[in-house]
């Protein structure tokens, strides 16, 4: 093979290694982006659960007998 020949060679596979590079990096930024959006995720999960029980202790206290006719503090 010529000189020529094997310089082009190694450019090609310089130019695939920095490609290469390029997506690990690139995937390891979308691996850390998935990871907190889950994270996110399982936060406002957590929340809306902790907001549906609290909704529903309210609405089964205010079912209670002798609950419903009482007015609020405010009045």
């Amino acid at each position: 093979m010529s000189a020529e020949g094997q310089s082009m060679n190694e450019d090609r596979l310089v130019d695939i290694e920095i490609r290469l590079a390029r997506q690990d990096d690139l995937l390891d930024t979308l691996n850390r982006t998935v990871f907190r959006q889950q994270q996110k995720i399982d936060e406002l999960e957590a929340l809306c659960s902790a907001l549906a029980r609290h909704i529903r202790e309210i609405r089964e206290a205010a079912a209670e007998p002798g609950q419903a006719n009482e007015k609020p503090p405010h009045y």
